[in-house]
């Protein structure tokens, strides 16, 4: 007589799985309640995952949890597609005792995610739909074409000075503009290897300039799509705001109405204070190392814009200077300028200089 196994119904129950996320494999920890189901590796395929829990689990509500890292979002959607309700966190704010701290092991963090997914002590971050991550993404390499231009400019100034190569006076103020591109072409060295060095460095820079033509009209085209456009417009009312900073608020920020309020905005953009104290000793107030870098980069810099086009933060930054450094300065008037542009995102309103918004 053939006996029948009885299959397991897990109806109403929640399965919570911790994942560490690599290139080559996923580290996954499976909690069932209170109890550790298994801990092990597998190909790093959401498929995969999903027929083991079917398998095992059948009729459960299965939770997912990864950190936010270089695996981008795909995980996250492929899990979510398949039934998984599936969650992106900051690592940071994950909780982690000492012992796994020193003892950092990919099944030791997925372990240490699950636990914290079923403790319901993890936040999500927000995770942007596929075309607002895409534009995100195009806006973030732009700026790093800009940097990598920078730093062969920097090397090729070094490199003059290594030979100790003065710039003509007639060209001192004209850095980088053809003419000064032409000198430079026109060095005479000693040796063939130095002249060799430099061109190869020059190569480099006219490489990258011919790459920021480019994306500046892709950016330009980008920004005139129907999504961006009207946006794009309001923002461009801010003193301090052009065209890229628009599309860098834009992209970073994705929905406006995701922030609560004013403060969550500027947690976001990192900029408020961070404050360490012990017992009666307290430290002085220090600007949040938690922060969006792109965002708050480029609120920074429209801020010195600004305070020379808006008497009213103009008059602001010559207040706040009187008792503090500019630089700390500037960042008050970030915040200033931060609550303009979501009143005008909010309101769907112009800004008009002399009106307080």
């Amino acid at each position: 007589m053939t006996k029948q196994r009885t299959k397991a119904d897990f109806t109403g129950q929640s399965i919570y799985v911790g994942l560490d996320v690599h290139v080559k494999s996923w580290s996954v920890s499976i909690h069932v309640g209170e109890i550790e189901h298994k801990t092990f590796n597998q190909p790093p395929d959401a498929n995969v995952l999903s027929k083991y829990l079917h398998r095992n689990f059948p009729g459960a509500e299965y939770s997912c949890v990864y950190e936010a890292g270089y695996c981008g979002f795909g995980a996250y959607r492929d899990l979510n597609a398949l039934g998984i309700n599936c969650i992106v966190v900051n690592p940071i704010d994950v909780p982690t005792t000492n012992k796994e701290r020193k003892n950092r092991r990919d099944l030791v963090d997925a372990r240490k995610l699950a636990r914290a997914l079923r403790n319901h002590e993890l936040i999500p971050i927000y995770v942007p739909g596929h075309g607002p991550e895409s534009d995100r993404g195009f806006v973030r390499g732009r700026k790093d074409t800009i940097v990598k231009r920078t730093r062969v400019k920097n090397q090729i100034k070094g490199y003059l000075r290594y030979f100790s190569i003065r710039t003509p006076d007639e060209l001192v103020r004209a850095n980088w503009s053809a003419k000064y591109i032409e000198w430079l072409s026109n060095l005479n060295f000693e040796f063939q290897s130095a002249r060799d060095r430099l061109d190869t460095m020059l190569h480099e820079l006219r490489s990258y300039n011919e790459q920021l033509t480019i994306q500046n009209q892709q950016l330009k085209r980008l920004s005139s799509e129907e999504k961006y456009k009207g946006d794009v417009e309001l923002l461009r009312t801010v003193p301090g705001i052009g065209r890229t900073a628009a599309m860098v608020l834009l992209t970073e920020i994705v929905d406006i109405h995701r922030f609560k309020g004013c403060d969550q905005l500027a947690s976001f953009a990192g900029l408020v204070p961070d404050q360490q104290s012990s017992g009666d000793t307290e430290g002085a107030p220090q600007l949040t190392r938690r922060r969006n870098p792109h965002l708050r980069g480029v609120l920074i810099e429209c801020a010195w814009i600004a305070i020379r086009q808006d008497p009213a933060l103009t008059l602001a930054y010559q207040k706040l200077t009187k008792g503090m450094k500019p630089q700390r300065a500037i960042i008050r008037v970030a915040r200033k300028l931060l609550n303009r542009i979501r009143y005008v995102l909010m309101h769907q309103e112009p800004y008009v200089i002399g009106v307080v918004q």
